[in-house]
């Protein structure tokens, strides 16, 4: 049985089992359900010894030069994108704040980009307002929710979707892959007698999603699915939304560095973030070939695989001491070569400004 601790309870449970535990409990016994804040609060101590050892408490802010703040909070996905060759990425088209549906839709059309797409906020964390749209009219829906800057992308239907965790030095000597995370969607298949929403109550992980998803479906989530079938409830890969995440750091090799390697040797000012994207398979991983990257993550990023039910909390931080220590060294080394450490009072403006504007957007 998969353990999060050292408890014996796990969050996917076997068909037909009729105890559930209490959400509460669910999320205390499981560290990947903790607020971020509370799962985070070990390393601030860490960060404190880092920062004497870069005389800085922002020291971060240097390990990508060429992103807002290093890409640890308000960066622009557009700007990011830009600096990944177009043969690694989506359809992807950028509009300011305000635009008119009738605008977006014929820049599809001159772009050659069909529904369903995915609609993004240009800033904005953790999944948030990214969704899928499958029409006009739900495009519309969708902007009288969000109003800031939006990034309208082709969706990819390839099936394995990851999250890779790439890291150079600037001094060229040494590059790596230090995690990657497997994406399982959440979905739920069918017995022939149980509705969705009955299937939904058979798993922890799909009961913490059951609001959004009702007010998703409506009265589709009381559908009896057939034997079989498989629905898939989030086509959104990400946590919080109630995509399992699973360890794939046995896809680790040098083969798949190189391939990052020539991803990101143009890409001015990077050297460290995360790169969810999609690939059609794992061969072609490898090669280099077939792979969309839907977003680069900064600074900020987590080694994704942390949240893998194998884990536990003495791997856990193991591994977030680690990649703290790497993001210190670069930015450490930045520095060294005349790129400044964000002031404090700068970025504690830029994250408040930030918080504004999602409100005034209605983001």
């Amino acid at each position: 049985m998969k353990q999060a601790l050292a408890i014996p309870y796990s969050t996917e449970r076997k068909p037909g089992t009729n105890f559930k535990m209490p959400l509460f409990l669910v999320r205390i016994l499981n560290y990947e359900y903790w607020p971020f804040w509370i799962l985070f609060f070990p390393m601030v101590f860490y960060w404190l010894y880092l920062s004497m050892r870069a005389r800085s408490l922002t020291w971060f802010t240097a390990a990508n030069p060429g992103i807002e703040l290093g890409g640890f909070f308000g960066e622009s996905k557009i700007n990011i994108l830009q600096k990944i060759p177009s043969a690694y990425l989506p359809t992807s088209l950028f509009f300011e704040a305000g635009t008119e549906v009738n605008n977006i839709v014929q820049s599809m059309e001159e772009a050659s980009l069909s529904f369903p797409v995915i609609a993004k906020p240009d800033k904005g964390e953790m999944g948030f307002q990214v969704a899928k749209i499958h029409n006009e009219t739900e495009l519309m829906s969708y902007l009288k929710e969000s109003r800031g800057r939006l990034i309208i992308q082709e969706f990819i239907e390839f099936e394995n979707e990851l999250g890779i965790l790439y890291h150079k030095f600037p001094n060229g000597k040494k590059s790596g892959i230090t995690s990657i995370v497997k994406k399982e969607f959440l979905s739920v298949t069918g017995d022939g007698t149980s509705t969705i929403l009955e299937l939904m109550e058979q798993s922890d992980r799909a009961r913490f999603q059951i609001g959004a998803v009702t007010k998703k479906l409506g009265n589709e989530i009381y559908r009896v699915l057939n034997n079989g079938e498989k629905y898939l409830l989030e086509p959104i890969g990400n946590h919080c939304r109630g995509t399992k995440f699973i360890n794939g750091n046995d896809l680790i090799n040098s083969e798949l560095v190189e391939v990052f390697d020539k991803i990101s040797e143009n890409m001015d000012g990077f050297y460290y973030g995360r790169f969810d994207l999609k690939v059609k398979n794992i061969s072609d991983l490898y090669a280099g070939e077939n792979i969309r990257i839907m977003e680069v993550n900064g600074v900020s990023s987590e080694p994704a695989h942390i949240y893998d039910n194998n884990m536990n909390l003495f791997k856990v931080y193991r591994d977030l001491f680690t990649h703290a220590t790497i993001v210190n060294r670069i930015a450490r080394m930045n520095h060294q070569r005349g790129n400044s450490y964000i002031p404090f009072s700068v970025l504690m403006k830029t994250i408040i400004n930030h918080f504004k504007e999602k409100r005034i957007n209605g983001n």
